[in-house]
């Protein structure tokens, strides 16, 4: 059996609770600052999640529920403008301090690191946005931490497609049965499968009703040793919490 080489984690909802207080948040400032009467609600940011990509979901949004305004002739730069308005106010959020990593995240990283353990992201969202999190929330030099940074439109085609995570293995010229991913969403975890990659599923608000049999481990969060996780789906032996231990473990899993 391969060994485990490496952790190749998503970041919006699995590194950190970024959607609804994050870039939620965002969106609703880019739009009032461009004159526009939209409101992304906590439960219809809910529904556009389906989407993935900020662009793409505001074209979604335009397209679907035909919010009042009055478009421009060239709606994709517009879209463009009004998407990079809303990753200024998300660096703002961030650089605040106020969306801080998930429960067992930067344990889990720094132990993986400290072991050697290679460390990758594959991500919809813009490596602007990843680095930010990154360095505000995990570390100064949390870029560093990863090998590879696989986000925004550097693949043909975003989650649920696999091609991020195809992205990600060839640049750190290892197997599908060398990695584990982390994810946290229905779109991730296709696209983790279809790279065919065993996945680990946090749920996160948004994400708690919907179907994830097909993952290795569904938990509610990686949980500490004073704040143990919720086994959903799958086993987790013994242990409380999500440590590198537990990952050879999954890994070693049929």
């Amino acid at each position: 059996m391969a060994q485990l080489r490496a952790l190749i984690f998503d970041v919006d909802g699995t590194l950190a609770d970024t959607e609804r207080d994050g870039h939620r948040v965002a969106f609703n400032r880019a739009f009032a600052e461009a004159g526009l009467d939209w409101e992304w609600s906590i439960d219809l940011y809910g529904k556009l999640l389906e989407v993935t990509g900020g662009k793409e979901r505001i074209l979604f949004y335009i397209d679907t529920y035909q919010p009042p305004f009055d478009p421009p002739a060239d709606l994709k730069p517009w879209i463009a403008s009004l998407h990079a308005a809303k990753t200024r106010h998300y660096k703002q959020l961030l650089n605040e301090g106020i969306i801080p990593l998930r429960p067992g995240v930067k344990r889990l990283i720094e132990e993986a690191r400290s072991a050697g353990m290679r460390l990758a992201i594959a991500t919809t969202t813009t490596p602007e946005n990843v680095s930010t999190l990154l360095e505000t929330a995990l570390a100064p030099d949390g870029c560093d931490w990863f090998e590879v940074i696989a986000a925004g439109d550097i693949v043909p085609q975003k989650k649920p497609a696999p091609d991020i995570y195809l992205y990600a293995l060839e640049k750190l010229n290892l197997k599908p049965e060398e990695c584990l991913a982390f994810e946290d969403s229905p779109q991730g975890l296709k696209s983790s499968l279809g790279a065919g990659l065993k996945t680990v599923i946090t749920l996160n608000g948004y994400t708690r009703d919907h179907d994830f049999s097909n993952a290795s481990l569904v938990v509610d969060q990686l949980g500490e040793a004073d704040a143990p996780f919720q086994v959903l789906s799958g086993s987790a032996g013994e242990a409380h919490y999500f440590d590198l231990a537990l990952a050879q473990t999954l890994h070693r899993s049929s």
